[in-house]
């Protein structure tokens, strides 16, 4: 038998014949499935350099060294078409031969694995993994020059020019693990590296410079650069290198800046319209299909993960869930053995392949939010190529009278703002916000909704929030946005905004004060789609913290439009509830049915909405006594649904329903005395002595 190959070749011989070494029926157990015949092996082999020889350079950098596989392998596909032809008869090859092509074979798929590897990861990551890629390259040139060197080709009477094609690849192989034909990706790498360090040091990238060097990369338009983005931001967040982390984060900002600067006379690419993608006056996104939605709360699902018995959830909603006391699946019903969570990745990714497909924006989770975000944090390079960014971006928009170039600029400081402090801080500290508040005016559609939707990812960062409220007519604008937006999205978008800026004290209490705003907000949550429905609604709920606001929203409406839905939001049960606690129990109980559909909600709702519905009633028994107590108890079935809540809601809601439970136990007791007294104490004037109770 020939020599066997180097150990860094998969070994087959090792597995062709039985182990002694241990009991037979044991070692049987244990035994590889069956080899496949010879003549699987060769077609296996053809089929395999067939493929090799056609695959497609994922990134100029990498053509050579591409180019130089693919003449390998169709070398290769033509000696073993000729082997097929030639084989002898029965497809038994000799035993060495055999041997030698299953080691080949299992050469070519790690060529093939390779190959497949590179054209999943983006440009810049190949970049920088390129000494690695290169090594494993010489490895398995090196691993099929020796096997080509060890076939017996006399034993499988090939042809002359056969033998001279196998010589000849063998030849080119040793070659290529010699590494002479090393390519010009490490200089690519230098200046790429160095780049960032100067960017570290606040230098700021050349045009041309930049522009050179992203076309050797491969990236020489807006949905290149685009997808490039977007690839190394899931990179980053799937852990694909620990070592380049930080240099994949600092080229993030890097290809944001690019894109600006020197594709900045290109279209808008396609994502940004996604907020309008299947939004029309009537104002829904597509609806996602039933698996890529939680069975909890059958929305698209953000972070799925998959739970102890198997079901997938979104992380959220079983966090929720389990938060509760439950230790069951929710689907199932089964016990679960453990609450560990365990990521769904192949799912996430349908989903954002759904996403994109469709135009919806595709939500991080915030844990990896998080993470990015202190990683950004701390790579100097990163934030100072958003500082740049940033500045140019304020500074062409101030310089910009289209409204289709306006619109561009104005897409790429929504991008921007998007995520991370440090570049919501840049683009404020730039002076973007008072050039955004005249766009809100706009009648062009897609300035508009990335204005608005701009100053909201803006106004996520507290000192955005006090140049937006001290901007000259920055709140009458979102108002105006409400009111006559060119799309629901905008509008919902306008609301969110208005939840945002609630979210500090004093500007809680001025929007409060806005007739204006709290008109608007009220015409959402009545009339609007269920998603721009949820933000009037969740804005209603900050404004109704503060109680000084509470009567004008009395005033204005808000209760029967939280009423009209309760059915339909969540949030619905929960303005409710602040409205009550804070002076407007009398005008809920007056709206007649209020009180039932409160009980229907606390029967009915989420997790969320039950409880809110209880504390409602709680309170409304509380401050109204009799009048709400009485409306409660005429409700049929309240006592089930009381009971049912306390024996499976959250800790929260078991108590509010055992303090229902009690209130309407006194009532009736008191109701049961003023009875047997008769004429004594009229009915109406009964104030059970539990109703003040806190």
């Amino acid at each position: 038998m020939a020599k066997q190959p180097q150990p860094r070749a998969v070994a087959v011989t090792s597995s062709a014949a039985p182990s002694t070494s241990t009991g037979g029926s044991y070692a049987s157990a244990f035994m590889p499935p069956p080899s496949p015949s010879d003549g699987d092996l060769l077609r296996a082999l053809h089929r395999l350099a067939r493929d090799l020889s056609t695959a497609e350079t994922p990134a100029p950098f990498l053509r050579a060294a591409f180019a130089s596989v693919s003449r390998r392998a169709r070398l290769l596909a033509a000696a073993f078409d000729d082997l097929l032809l030639c084989a002898p008869a029965g497809d038994l090859l000799p035993r060495s031969a055999s041997l030698c092509l299953r080691e080949v074979l299992l050469v070519l798929q790690r060529f093939k694995a390779v190959v497949a590897d590179c054209a999943a990861r983006s440009r810049t990551l190949l970049l920088l993994q390129s000494d690695e890629t290169d090594a494993e390259l010489r490895d398995l040139h090196h691993d099929l020059a020796t096997l080509l060197d060890l076939l017996p080709v006399v034993d499988l009477g090939l042809a002359d020019d056969v033998m001279d094609i196998l010589a000849l690849a063998s030849r080119q192989c040793r070659r290529c693990a010699s590494g002479a034909d090393a390519e010009a990706e490490p200089a690519l790498k230098a200046a790429v590296l160095s780049l960032i360090d100067e960017i570290e040091r606040e230098i700021v990238p050349g045009r041309e410079r930049l522009e050179e060097i992203l076309e050797e990369v491969g990236i020489n338009d807006p949905a290149s650069c685009g997808d490039e983005i977007e690839s190394l931001e899931r990179e980053i967040g799937d852990r694909a290198s620990e070592r380049w982390t930080g240099a994949m984060i600092a080229l993030v900002g890097l290809l944001r800046y690019a894109k600006c600067v020197l594709f900045s006379a290109t279209p808008c690419p396609a994502d940004s319209k996604a907020d309008d993608a299947g939004v029309d006056d009537g104002g829904e996104s597509p609806a996602p299909p039933m698996d890529l939605r939680c069975p909890i709360s059958l929305d698209l699902m953000r972070d799925p993960v998959v739970a102890a018995s198997g079901q997938t959830y979104d992380r959220e909603s079983i966090g929720r869930w389990f938060g509760s006391g439950k230790s069951t699946c929710p689907k199932t019903g089964q016990v679960l053995a453990n609450l560990d969570l365990v990521p769904n990745k192949s799912l996430k990714n349908l989903i954002s392949k759904w996403c994109r497909e469709n135009g919806v924006a595709m939500e991080v989770c915030e844990a990896s939010k998080s993470e990015q975000a202190q990683a950004v944090a701390a790579n100097k390079a990163a934030l100072e190529v958003a500082r740049m960014t940033a500045s140019f971006l304020v500074k062409k928009l101030s310089v910009t009278f289209s409204p289709d170039a306006a619109s561009r600029v104005v897409h790429e400081i929504r991008l921007l703002s998007k995520s991370g402090s440090d570049n919501r801080a840049f683009v404020g500290e730039a002076g973007a916000v008072p050039m955004l508040v005249p766009l809100l005016y706009s009648e062009d559609a897609g300035l508009q909704l990335n204005a608005v939707t701009a100053l909201l990812n803006l106004s996520i960062l507290e000192a955005n929030k006090k140049r937006i409220m001290h901007a000259d007519g920055a709140v009458e604008a979102v108002t105006h946005i409400m009111a006559y937006g060119t799309s629901w999205r905008a509008k919902e978008n306008a609301a969110a905004a208005v939840l945002s800026l609630a979210s500090v004290h004093t500007y809680r209490r001025r929007l409060g004060r806005n007739a204006s705003v709290v008109e608007k907000l009220v015409h959402l949550a009545r009339t609007g789609p269920t998603s721009t429905k949820k933000d009037a609604l969740a804005a209603l709920l900050s404004l109704a913290g503060e109680r000084e606001n509470v009567g004008r929203l009395v005033d204005a409406g808000v209760a029967e439009a939280a009423l009209s839905a309760i059915s339909d939001e969540e949030t619905a049960a929960a303005v409710l509830a602040a409205l009550a606690k804070r002076g407007g129990a009398e005008a809920i109980v007056n709206i007649e049915g209020a009180v039932a559909r409160l009980v229907a909600e606390m029967r009915r709702g989420t997790e969320w909405a039950r409880e809110s519905a209880t504390a409602a009633l709680v309170l409304l028994c509380r401050r109204m006594g009799t009048r709400a107590v009485s409306q409660v108890m005429a409700v049929p079935g309240v006592e089930w649904a009381i009971w049912e809540l306390m024996g499976s809601g959250t800790d929260r809601a078991r108590r509010k329903a055992a303090s229902l439970g009690r209130i309407c136990r006194r009532w009736a007791a008191a109701s049961a005395a003023d009875g047997e007294r008769g004429a004594e104490c009229p009915a109406s004037s009964v104030e059970p002595p539990a109703m003040m109770a806190s």
